[in-house]
């Protein structure tokens, strides 16, 4: 029996998707629920699995092609044979070099053929094992000792530097579009503060083991961040808004977005209802979405709306930067580097943990006053936590 694979159901905000490198070849024997491809989306990728097991008689789509929801992208046959199963084994030699050779790119080729080396001996360390161009720089055998030579003579010996031109994906294309449409529409503002982050750091050093037995999660720092925010946000409410046309819409709910680094850009899935989440449950989440964006398992639902944003580039070793508004959204706050710094307690000089925090925002919708208000207000929360207990 013929059996149709087909793209799956795309969420409405996402048109359509393209198809990445296939798993499976036609010929080959697939089991239920096997991935046969990925689609990436504007905003996740996802998998297509083979609705019964058999035989991968045709393929009607190719690697790069743009799909939507319902279209075929291949054939089974329940009942067929895989031609390939009675294969000799010095026949199968050729294939699996041609499989190696398909899955590096060009820098990479060249430096494998120029160095006679044997892709298949090279771990690639790119996307489904892709071997990049380090992979193939660091397999090769470490050059002989040369003596100092002429500037000139070193520069003919090096022969043509080769550049690797590779495409961007719809994630990197999609985030690089949203970006500039909120330079291009959004009047962006930044304003920074810094907050002592002794207290948070004393309250997690006290319970951190009793909270981590009893909710099975570590205690960190996001979930802080993301109660402070909310708290702030109730007393300015504007910040948690947006401009739809010429009106403002106001939100009775905090969806918090948290962005997340992954090897395909970055994500930002979304906290719904923050305000009704203890700190155990935030982190929970937190952890979840760090460990999707990293298998790119994240939803097209994780990754929807939002009312207001954290980045956090202090896990990257910034000390201060700009965030760039995540539209439709009028604010995103950024956490950075905890850095002990000498600040002025009492008319002493003594050493803290501190943090440069930054809220960029839309001047359009938010006044200056409300931004910085805003802002201290986190900054009160996170040096006394027992405010977001007591919501004052």
């Amino acid at each position: 029996m013929l059996v149709e694979v087909k793209v799956p159901v795309l969420a409405e905000s996402v048109p359509d998707a393209t198809l990445l490198e296939w798993k499976k070849k036609s010929g080959e024997r697939v089991e239920r629920g096997e991935n046969l491809i990925d689609l990436e989306t504007d905003k996740v990728t996802l998998e297509v699995a083979a609705p019964e097991g058999g035989i991968l008689v045709e393929l009607r789509k190719q690697t790069g092609d743009v799909v939507t929801a319902d279209e075929i992208l291949a054939v089974i046959d329940t009942t067929a044979t895989a031609s390939v199963e009675t294969a000799a084994p010095a026949v199968a030699a050729p294939a699996a070099s041609k499989a190696d050779a398909a899955r590096m790119g060009p820098a990479a080729r060249k430096i494998i053929d120029e160095k006679g080396l044997d892709p298949t001996n090279i771990a690639g360390s790119g996307k489904d094992g892709r071997i990049t161009k380090a992979d193939a720089l660091s397999s090769a055998p470490a050059p002989k000792q040369a003596p100092v030579a002429p500037p000139a003579a070193i520069t003919a010996a090096s022969g043509p530097r080769a550049d690797e031109r590779v495409p961007m994906t719809r994630l990197r294309k999609r985030t690089a579009e949203r970006l500039l449409q909120a330079q291009q529409q959004a009047a962006i503002l930044t304003t920074f503060n810094e907050v002592n982050m002794q207290p948070v750091m004393d309250l997690r050093n006290r319970y951190k083991d009793d909270f981590e037995k009893r909710h099975g999660v570590k205690m960190g720092f996001m979930s802080f961040f993301v109660r402070a925010a909310v708290e702030a946000l109730k007393k300015f409410p504007v910040v948690n808004a947006f401009i739809d046309g010429e009106d403002i819409v106001y939100h009775p709910y905090f969806d918090i977005g948290v962005a997340v680094g992954s090897e395909r850009g970055l994500v930002v899935p979304i906290l719904r209802n923050a305000e009704a989440l203890s700190f155990a449950e935030i982190e929970l989440k937190v952890r979840e979405f760090g460990e999707k964006a990293r298998d790119g398992k994240l939803t097209i639902e994780e990754l929807s709306g939002g009312t207001f944003t954290i980045s956090n580039g202090g896990i990257f070793g910034s000390l201060v930067s700009t965030p760039i508004l995540n539209p439709p959204q009028s604010a995103i706050l950024g956490m950075h580097k905890i850095q002990d710094r000498p600040v002025v307690e009492k008319g002493a000089i003594v050493i803290r943990p501190m943090m440069y925090l930054a809220l960029s925002y839309d001047h359009r919708i938010i006044d200056g006053r409300e931004a910085v208000q805003c802002l201290d207000t986190i900054r009160q929360m996170l040096e006394d936590p027992s405010r977001m207990l007591l919501q004052i």
